[in-house]
């Protein structure tokens, strides 16, 4: 899944549009609740070593996505599942957009990330 396909969805279901932040990292995006303005997903390009992956510092785009905590142990045991990059590793995770995870579970992990956020 590319991130513009997610950006896509996620205008067509939630209304919401990529934020970019910060000036020295143009490519990383944050997604904002539209209610709450709390970040339910960020998007950035990390080198693929950060993760601990194979490729050095190749880089790959990942997703930072809020999960419920009590599924993230459980997350980090199967294949394309990281402790969230830059994040609080209790409440996020990080799935890399390279094809290991499928589109309808990162969306279904987005999704749940949305209804995470709108709780608050």
């Amino acid at each position: 899944m590319k991130r513009e396909e997610i950006f896509a969805y996620v205008k067509k279901i939630y209304g919401t549009q990529p934020e970019y932040l910060w000036s020295r990292y143009p490519t990383y995006a944050v997604l904002r609740h539209k209610e709450n303005n709390k970040w339910y997903a960020a998007i950035m390009n990390v080198p693929k070593n950060k993760l601990g992956l194979d490729g050095g510092t190749e880089e790959v785009d990942i997703i930072d996505i809020k999960c419920d905590p009590e599924m993230i142990g459980l997350l980090l045991q199967t294949k394309g599942f990281f402790p969230g990059y830059h994040m609080n590793k209790q409440h996020w995770i990080t799935i890399p957009l390279d094809g290991t995870i499928s589109e309808a579970k990162i969306l279904d992990f987005l999704d749940m990330s949305y209804k995470l956020i709108d709780k608050k």
